[in-house]
């Protein structure tokens, strides 16, 4: 009784606690009656400030109604509304406006990608998007091939569209675009690639550049008379721009109306090993890195660099969250990030100054940071200098690209974590790794009960200590949405979305959507009552992590849906297909294959990888598992597919390349994979 008693006490200190840190600025963080931009809000919380749905009524939340979302994949996006309409993005960036109220679709527009530039299909990358940004009746939405698109928000008519990267380049766009001051920003993805990272923004209303700002540098022309590149340059040795150097803004860009500032976060850069891509030292700025800019121009104001000279993919492109927190007695302007490494940072974001920064969670690269001089203190052989290392987190990252969130009601970020590690090595490929940017990199064993499961976190940023946790046995959680009502809602891997107590973590209220959830909710009122809703469709990179993100979900088995729950929701979902471990292997036992045409085949597939899954094991999303297909089993088929193009429009890349002798390799491989999983079958059966 006294263990209860006493945790209850420590909950309500932390609420007290949190309610005196955010007094006077409550009332100005987060959404309203409508959601009108990606976190809610601009300063990108995730919170919204409705309250009709609560924790003493939370078990009246009932599904209100659901959109079912055929030909869609992997849903990532988190949706706007505005004035009753809500608008999202599908899978390759088809822009969806549904009434917010019935669920009933008003326009669809869709950029057909497949068929303006279906080279960038096939550029590692998976048909993902995470939406839309809004501005003066005009929606904003970024295509997989680099096109910027300005929709009518009430018919979907095109009024104008932009191409912000090179048509024959490997850049490629799968985050949402963000609107300020009567401009649109958006950056793009390919640091794995070695593009060079930029940010651009163009004029709201016609689509004419208004500016563009690097984030890494260029040739040393390119970066002649210019200090914030020639700064940059001197901190690259070689010749970096021909082997990269990464850097790109592929997801979080925050804009700071108080400061009028644009945040940017930046990627990882390319190659991975820092001694290939910048021999004898430097720190690679501006990769890795928060990136202030003045919103008017996009000249450089401040930075910091999270992981300086990074060697293991840790992006710091995850969501930035503002707020004023007060720290030792004083009101601070913050940003917060919880980024790929497992830190958890405060910045003064005036000065770009770090003012805080502790692990999440399982952090074995570092052993701190260094709070006087901002940088980390990295673990001895970290950078793999003496030959193979293990180290916790995984190149996924503690916390990627999933959406945390902040209360002010709480004084709490609610963070989708992950405990993964990866292997790192120099040398001869292992089978078992995958050689990326000259180094091979591979999944690391689990060595705690723990190891390869999520978590959703609730942190104290001005304590930086864990205020609870609740444990999920699925690594690939959705984002989460923090409310007034004392509630966060997030789902999961599994199919379920969940509401938890705010303050303490408690288990509230769940609902089975039938499919794995990756995107976080939003909430809405419209006709005086107060929604939540969500996209279902679980994948995203799934496929390049089957082995920790396989959870028995089927390609094109169980729906992809918007949901959209109320008080007293009396709608009935359809059932579907549950979660399904067991593999429906196919195959003709009188094709002969060899095993040189298998070991061939097999290095060929890697490229394969990202959507099939690895060694085959499809995760259901984004792509299916090739030793259940039908079309995998008919050499002619798969040519047709493969080479021709046949399901181009269904969203799978056309790699004219591929000579025939190469494709029955993959053939062989993959006959290879069935037959093997049809004899453990048959073992099993016995």
């Amino acid at each position: 009784m006294w263990k209860v008693a006493s945790a209850l006490w420590v909950s309500c200190v932390l609420s007290l606690a949190a309610f005196t840190v955010s007094a006077g600025t409550r009332s100005e963080v987060g959404a309203d009656a409508d959601w009108p931009s990606h976190g809610g809000g601009t300063e990108e919380s995730g919170y919204s400030r409705l309250h009709d749905i609560k924790v003493s009524n939370i078990k009246q939340l009932g599904l209100s109604w659901f959109l079912d979302l055929p030909g869609e994949i992997s849903l990532e996006a988190t949706p706007l509304e505005i004035n009753g309409v809500i608008y999202f993005t599908g899978s390759y960036a088809a822009v969806y406006a549904v009434d917010a109220a019935s669920g009933k679709l008003l326009w669809k527009h869709d950029p057909e990608t497949w068929k303006v530039n279906p080279d960038k299909m096939k550029y590692l990358i998976y048909p993902v998007n995470r939406g839309v940004a809004y501005a003066d009746g005009r929606v904003f939405s970024a295509a997989l091939d680099g096109r910027l698109l300005a929709l009518d928000a009430r018919t979907g008519e095109l009024l104008w569209s932009v191409e912000t990267t090179d048509h024959t380049g490997f850049q490629t766009i799968t985050g949402a675009p963000r609107t300020f001051n009567g401009k649109v920003i958006i950056g793009f993805g390919g640091a794995d690639i070695g593009v060079r990272g930029y940010v651009t923004a163009y004029d709201a209303a016609t689509g004419k550049q208004a500016w563009r700002f690097y984030t890494v540098p260029g040739t040393p022309e390119q970066n002649r008379d210019d200090p914030v590149m020639e700064r940059a340059a001197a901190t690259w040795n070689g010749g970096h721009w021909q082997t990269g150097p990464g850097g790109a803004v592929w997801d979080s860009i925050t804009f700071d109306p108080e400061l009028n500032r644009i945040y940017l976060g930046t990627a990882n850069a390319e190659p991975y090993d820092p001694d290939k891509r910048s021999p004898g030292g430097g720190d690679n700025l501006y990769t890795s890195s928060i990136i202030a800019l003045d919103a008017d121009t996009g000249k450089y104001v401040w930075h910091y660099q999270v992981n300086p000279r990074d060697a293991w993919d840790y992006d710091c492109t995850q969501r930035m969250t503002l707020a004023q927190l007060v720290i030792d007695g004083k009101t601070r302007k913050v940003l917060m990030q919880a980024p790929k490494n497992g830190f958890f940072y405060v910045l003064d974001r005036t000065t770009g100054a770090l003012i805080s920064a502790e692990k999440i969670g399982k952090v074995s690269w570092a052993d701190h940071i260094d709070i006087k001089t901002g940088r980390p203190v990295e673990a001895k052989n970290i950078r793999y200098e003496a030959g193979d290392v293990i180290m916790w987190p995984s190149t996924v990252g503690a916390h990627s690209w999933q959406d945390m969130s902040y209360s002010p009601r709480t004084g709490l970020v609610y963070i989708p974590y992950m405990q993964a590690g990866t292997s790192f090595s120099r040398g001869k490929p292992d089978p078992e790794a995958t050689p990326v940017g000259g180094i091979n990199m591979g999944w690391a064993n689990n060595t705690e009960p723990l190891d390869g499961k999520g978590a959703l976190v609730a942190w104290d940023p001005v304590r930086q200590k864990q205020g609870w946790r609740v444990p999920h046995d699925t690594l690939w959680n959705g984002g989460t949405l923090a409310t007034a009502g004392s509630l966060v809602f997030q789902g999961t891997a599994d199919g379920y979305l969940s509401a938890y107590d705010a303050a303490n973590g408690k288990p509230l209220w769940r609902f089975n959507a039938g499919l794995g959830i990756i995107a976080a909710p939003i909430s809405y009122l419209v006709g005086g009552r107060q929604y939540i809703s969500v996209l279902v469709g679980y994948g995203g990179s799934t496929g390049a992590a089957s082995n920790l993100m396989h959870v028995g979900w089927k390609f094109g088995v169980q729906p992809r849906l918007l949901l959209t729950f109320g008080l007293d929701g009396k709608a009935v979902l359809p059932s579907s297909a549950p979660a399904n471990m067991s593999v429906n292997a196919v195959d003709d036992s009188s094709i002969e294959i060899k095993a040189a045409d298998v070991a061939v085949g097999r290095a060929l597939y890697t490229g394969c990888m990202g959507c099939h899954g690895r060694h085959l094991v499809s995760a259901g999303t984004p792509a299916p598992d090739l030793r259940e297909s039908m079309i995998a089993l008919d050499p002619d088929a798969l040519w047709s597919v493969l080479h021709d193009g046949a399901l181009l429009s269904k969203g799978m890349p056309q790699y004219q390349t591929l000579t025939r002798e190469q494709l029955m390799q993959i053939y062989a491989y993959i006959r290879a994979g069935a037959r093997e999983a049809l004899e453990a079958r048959r073992g099993r059966d016995n």
